[in-house]
């Protein structure tokens, strides 16, 4: 059985996960945190999405441990270290960023702002950012599917092997949809009655379950560790 978290214990994740670097945790306590946020992609049954971002965290991580001790005496590995560092000490948010949106509807997050009491002003642009991602991706794979059609720019490396002509048939449609594609979202959303004013019913029952209580807590004890300075 896969585990489906409460979206407020997903959101309480991706606020530790941003408190994480806004404090600058030891590095310890970041990679117990890691491993805690990348558990959730399995557990979820998100075992691709899990193992790519785990093997870009362990990679990133065995290269500041590699590089950090011999960056003094060499200027390119001063800059490789300091670029790696600066993305492993992100990639904690990213993660917590991708689990969150990817395994949450639009009408999950909406039922559980309202129970969180947030105004509709920031409902209404969330709801639209959580459907705006998966909708551009589509165009996106829609584009790619295109041009391996006619033979323009074929492969995963394409965009750096022909910069020129990704810029031209991918960054460019997909810039210009997306105004549209955000506009009609919003349309789509104001349609279904986001924005009336008055109490709102939903058909989504969100209740917290323990596993959600003590799976916060868990990912809560290594920063709390760092504070105690026991890591």
């Amino acid at each position: 059985m896969r585990f489906r978290m409460d979206p407020r214990a997903k959101l309480y994740l991706l606020l530790l996960a941003n408190l994480m670097l806004f404090f600058h945790v030891s590095l310890a306590a970041e990679a117990i945190m890691a491993v805690l946020f990348l558990l959730l992609f399995f557990l979820s049954g998100r075992c691709a999405a899990g193992l790519r971002l785990t093997a870009i965290y362990g990679v990133l991580l065995a290269l500041d441990l590699w590089a950090v001790p011999r960056a003094e005496n060499s200027p390119f590995l001063n800059v490789v270290a300091l670029f790696s560092i600066g993305i492993r000490m992100m990639l904690p948010c990213i993660i917590t960023g991708v689990y969150a949106f990817s395994t949450t509807t639009a009408g999950e997050l909406v039922c559980a702002l309202r129970s969180m009491h947030v105004p509709e002003c920031v409902i209404i642009p969330c709801a639209v950012v959580i459907r705006f991602f998966p909708t551009v991706g589509e165009d996106y794979r829609q584009i790619r599917a295109a041009m391996a059609l006619r033979s323009i720019a074929e492969g995963k490396a394409a965009l750096l092997l022909h910069p020129a002509q990704s810029l031209e048939y991918i960054l460019m449609p997909l810039l210009m949809n997306g105004n549209n594609v955000a506009q009609d979202l919003s349309v789509a959303a104001l349609t279904k009655g986001i924005g009336l004013q008055g109490r709102h019913t939903s058909m989504i029952e969100l209740c917290p379950k323990a596993a959600d209580i003590l799976y916060s807590l868990l990912c809560t004890l290594p920063m709390l560790l760092f504070w105690g300075g026991v890591l």
